[in-house]
């Protein structure tokens, strides 16, 4: 095991420890509006109980059986949309043959350690720091450089006070100063925020009530970011002044633990959320855009902000029937992946758009073999021209998302690579592939180039 000389301990006591209103998120009556409730550091000292599988696993009989609620009607802005029938045009699905129009080699592997790594972020944030991406899993988050020869090195180490924790997520984050910053997040349900130029632990932000599976960072002001929680509900941070300007969550938010959130990539008012209830949900928060302005002129203790509950969604779309865990805007298109070995992209059409009603167009669906468990996360490169997705056997699929039917760029296995791949990252310009594996392994695919490209 190789292990850096530099780990940093982040201790419980370190830094600034931020305290946000929790809200109770668990089922309760749809109409009824959920007022926020002051949140302790006590939330934070005691992780929920675990799901069988430590947490991540195969479908629905991952989860520990609970007793169903009694089916209620849906008011108007909860009711569930499915893909629209019979519009005379079926999704075009990719072919498993590869196209081979860019071939990758295996250049470099690593082993951090033997826990399982979930989480791997390249730092799409500032462009001098194009080849350092970072890593999450244990209690541990590593940063590294992939080197010109294909090697990695490793950058800093950073070992959680929490013996028990274990990180789900992390994310490239900068204050105003445009300092690198490193969010993570995991099992305790405290985010932790790491300044990666002095190695050490710059903010902790207590909210959530549940594991926390997701961050996301806004790319049009890096300062912003979200979390997704087992405890059903979406939080959007200013990791600047520390303070937690809206929470996603309430009579038209998730029903079960949320999996996965992300951004649009142009639309700074609108996101996306995923999870154990099988929906997909779109949230709008252009109504609540002065509060997020007045996030970053705030002097006060971060406690008392006005945190505002945004309620209900812009639409739920049902697309999948299990577990939907990975979720991504493409443009105004969305890519989401189930248990169901593949990934879809579908368009959400709302009436805020000018559509005459809401619905959901089924595009493309890429094929991804042995990708029949949750918690397999996919990844695509800075200008959205190719997705990575690994499986439980190993493999990486490569796919054109700018093409019609999808192409299967090519699929990279490799006799070292035999472990579930949980997620992957994918380098500025595509042409480096990073992945984590169940077994705590890196491994660093290049893009090889030919006689014919360079001349």
């Amino acid at each position: 095991m190789s292990t850096p000389n530099d780990e940093t301990p982040l201790m419980g006591s370190t830094g600034n420890a931020t305290t946000t209103p929790e809200v109770d998120t668990r089922r309760r009556s749809q109409r009824r509006p959920i007022p926020p409730a002051q949140a302790t550091a006590a939330a934070a000292t005691k992780a929920p109980a675990e799901r069988k599988g430590g947490g991540k696993g195969k479908g629905k009989a991952a989860v520990e059986e609970e007793e169903a609620p009694e089916p209620q009607p849906l008011p108007a802005p909860m009711a569930s949309l499915r893909p629209v029938q019979g519009l005379g045009c079926d999704a075009a699905v990719g072919s498993l043959v590869p196209s081979g129009s860019r071939e990758f080699k295996l250049c470099s592997k690593h082993t951090e350690g033997k826990h399982p790594l979930y989480a791997i972020s390249f730092n799409f944030i500032d462009a001098r720091y194009y080849d350092i991406f970072a890593t999450a899993g244990g209690n541990r988050v590593t940063t590294y450089r992939g080197l010109p020869d294909g090697n990695l090195a490793v950058l800093q180490a950073y070992i959680d006070a929490d013996d028990a924790q274990s990180f789900y997520t992390v994310s490239w984050v900068s204050d105003l100063r445009s300092t690198p910053l490193l969010v993570a997040a995991g099992t305790n349900m405290v985010i932790r925020v790491i300044n990666c130029a002095t190695g050490k632990l710059f903010k902790s932000f207590i909210g959530h009530g549940g594991s926390i599976n997701e961050i996301r960072t806004q790319p049009l002001n890096p300062s912003l970011f979200i979390s997704a929680s087992k405890d059903e509900s979406v939080r959007l941070w200013n990791v600047h002044t520390g303070i937690c300007i809206l929470i996603f969550a309430g009579g038209g938010g998730h029903r079960h633990d949320v999996l996965s959130v992300d951004f649009h990539p142009s639309d700074v008012h609108r996101i996306a959320s995923c999870g154990m209830d099988n929906t997909v949900k779109i949230w709008s928060m252009k109504e609540f855009s002065p509060y997020v302005k007045k996030s970053f002129t705030w002097t006060d203790l971060p406690s008392k902000f006005p945190t505002k509950v945004v309620q209900f969604p812009l639409m739920t779309c049902v697309v999948h029937s299990n577990y939907v865990d990975c979720t991504r805007w493409l443009g105004d298109f969305i890519l989401s992946k189930s248990v169901e070995n593949e990934i879809v992209l579908w368009e959400p059409k709302t009436k805020e758009q000018g559509h005459g009603e809401d619905s959901i167009d089924v595009l493309q669906k890429y094929p991804v073999p042995d990708c029949d468990i949750w918690c397999i996360k996919f990844s695509c490169d800075f200008h959205f021209n190719q997705l990575a997705i690994g499986n439980r056997e190993g493999k990486i699929y490569v796919w054109d998302v700018q093409t019609c039917p999808p192409e299967l760029i090519t699929m990279l296995s490799s006799p070292q690579c035999k472990m579930t791949i949980r997620q992957t990252a994918v380098s500025f310009d595509g042409s480096t592939i990073v992945a984590c594996s169940k077994d705590g392994s890196i491994y660093r695919w290049d893009e090889v180039e030919h006689e014919a490209a360079k001349n």
